[in-house]
């Protein structure tokens, strides 16, 4: 009997450990999040971040009580203008890296409760189809940042560098 109590031990052990790594394996990793700061009056803002799913993922909706409305966005270029649209959602493939950065991906914020002031956070969820909803704090930096680091990037023309104020 004693020997039977502890097989089942062991093995429910297993199985507590397996689920563990299955509930980890479907976790995003969420770092940088990050927005510029918007001059007084605006009613718009921009937030950035950095993703990655080990087991791939889709970033399908966000929300954020700073904003009226919380939309996923992408930039391009399109025969030398500047397109931007709403999406329905952001793939995360498996194991890669994805950058919600000016001019390209990113969340925008409309109808802001007041400006957005550098040193400020305020509460993002994310809403993934896989993982479910997690909120994360993000940093206001100054006017015309890049990102923490200097990394989130610009607009880039032959010639010129303009970051994208929006």
């Amino acid at each position: 009997m004693r020997l039977k109590l502890l097989a089942l031990s062991a093995f429910l052990a297993c199985v507590a450990v397996g689920f563990s790594a299955i509930a980890q394996g479907n976790a995003v990793m969420i770092k940088d999040a990050w927005a510029r700061a918007t001059p007084g009056g605006a009613q718009t803002g921009a937030a950035y971040l950095t993703l990655q799913s080990p087991a791939g993922d889709r970033l399908s909706g966000v929300s954020t009580p700073v904003a009226k409305e919380a939309q996923l966005h992408s930039m391009t270029m399109e025969n030398g203008v500047m397109k931007m649209r709403q999406v329905d959602g952001v793939d995360l493939p498996p194991g890669q890296t994805v950058k919600l950065k000016p001019s390209g991906y990113h969340i925008m914020l409309m109808g802001l409760s007041k400006p957005l002031e550098e040193g400020q956070t305020f509460p993002l969820t994310l809403i993934f189809a896989k993982a479910g909803s997690e909120t994360v704090t993000v940093k206001v930096e100054k006017v015309g940042s890049m990102g923490p680091g200097g990394q989130g990037g610009g607009m880039n023309m032959p010639g010129m560098t303009m970051p994208m104020h929006h």
